[in-house]
């Protein structure tokens, strides 16, 4: 049914590509990511958002040093052709909706008043007008009677929150979302909300959770409105490799016929999973810092994790080997890991210091020797960091109901 039809609006790779153009660590990367930026504005008629980006938002009159300075830090100057086709289309094809929107009122039914509202709402959220599209989204909701229909509304406005950055809006949207999937949603709508709530989570750093939702989304992914297939296999790969056992990681990673329709076009995820169980640590270590530089710094959900992403991997790769061993000298390990003994010093001290690491360094022997901390000990520590989970999620839970 064409009600059914979930439209890939907002165009979520622009803010994607903006985070790229914005970023002067990535110069490498400018090029191409204003090519596809103008290319998306363009093609959704973008006016509204075009004109934020260049700081031409309040009026014609905006200070030209202003305007200069936002342009030159994006490398998107504004093109005042461009605007004005755009700012043209898009009062045409408004203009267009409010005579249909006027004519359902005067003539039609309460179907075809919805499915007016609905188009009036989806045009603003296609142009990137934050405030009137979120307006409009919430009056079709109001006035729109189906249960599924309803869902896709609200699923809309939580993409309105993808594309903006709006955490407090995604959150109270996909809330929302979730209950009245329960009264009644589908199988396809109850998916989707899946893969929603996993890039939320990822973005949250919460790779436990979001790894447990996007591995059991995958055979089952539809939602390409908010991600490519390529792009949401890439997500699971990452948070399952930080979050998953040797066995799990064979079992729903390596061995998944989803993850290996893809891999080929994501070599460097490839060659990190496997040599991460496979235990050629030196490999996974390349891997690892190739995966950093342009995978995980480029991107706009996981570039703010890259650093606690990385660390976290290479306690994991740490961990696994030290765990096969009650010592190994430091010339083993490092030549394990690729690296001099100085660095493989340094870093394991920093993280048996802070208790990441169960081991002590005998520097005069050139030794690490390997601690079983007792159980106790161990769920004690479980404990605690549960506790420090459910006191995130309750604290969490009181902003979005106060």
């Amino acid at each position: 049914m064409a009600e059914e039809v979930v439209l890939p609006i907002p165009n979520l790779t622009l803010p994607q590509n903006l985070y790229v153009l914005s970023n002067p660590a990535l110069k490498r990367l400018h090029e191409n990511a204003r090519s596809k930026l103008l290319e998306g504005i363009k093609a959704d008629e973008m006016g509204p958002w075009y004109r934020s980006l260049t700081t031409a938002a309040s009026s014609s009159s905006a200070s030209a040093s202003a305007s200069t300075s936002i342009s030159t830090s994006l490398s998107l100057p504004l093109d005042s052709k461009l605007l004005a086709e755009l700012e043209s289309a898009n009062e045409q094809e408004l203009k267009r909706l409010d005579e249909r929107l006027a004519d359902a009122e005067k003539t039609e039914g309460e179907t075809e008043i919805s499915d007016a509202l609905k188009a009036k709402a989806n045009y603003l959220t296609r142009i990137g007008d934050k405030d009137k599209a979120l307006a409009a989204q919430k009056l079709a909701l109001e006035k729109t009677p189906g249960l599924g229909s309803r869902i896709d509304i609200v699923l809309t406005i939580a993409r309105i929150g993808f594309f903006f950055g709006d955490t407090n809006l995604v959150t109270e949207y996909m809330a929302k979302a979730e209950k009245l999937i329960d009264e009644g949603g589908d199988w396809d709508r109850r998916n989707r909300l899946k893969v929603y709530t996993a890039l939320h989570l990822i973005s949250t750093r919460q790779f436990k959770r979001a790894a447990d939702l996007f591995l059991d989304a995958l055979s089952t992914f539809t939602a390409t409105e908010v991600i490519s297939f390529t792009d949401f296999v890439a997500m699971a790969v990452i948070s399952g490799a930080l979050c998953l056992g040797r066995v799990e990681l064979k079992k729903k990673v390596i061995s998944s016929p989803e993850v290996n329709q893809v891999i080929p076009d994501l070599p460097l995820l490839g060659d990190l999973v496997k040599n991460l169980y496979e235990c050629h640590y030196d490999k996974f270590f390349v891997a690892l810092a190739e995966l950093e530089q342009s995978v995980l710094v480029p991107s706009r959900v996981l570039g703010v994790h890259a650093r606690y992403y990385v660390r976290e991997m290479r306690i994991l790769a740490y961990t696994q080997l030290l765990e096969s061993y009650r010592s190994l000298t430091l010339d083993s390990l490092a030549r394990a890991f690729g690296v001099s003994v100085e660095f493989i010093d340094s870093e394991l001290s920093r993280f048996i210091s802070t208790s990441r690491l169960h081991a002590r360094i005998d520097r005069v022997n050139g030794i690490v020797e390997t601690t079983r901390p007792s159980l106790k000990t161990m769920q004690y520590e479980v404990v605690v960091k549960q506790g420090d989970v459910l006191l995130n999620e309750v604290q969490r839970l009181s902003k979005v109901l106060y």
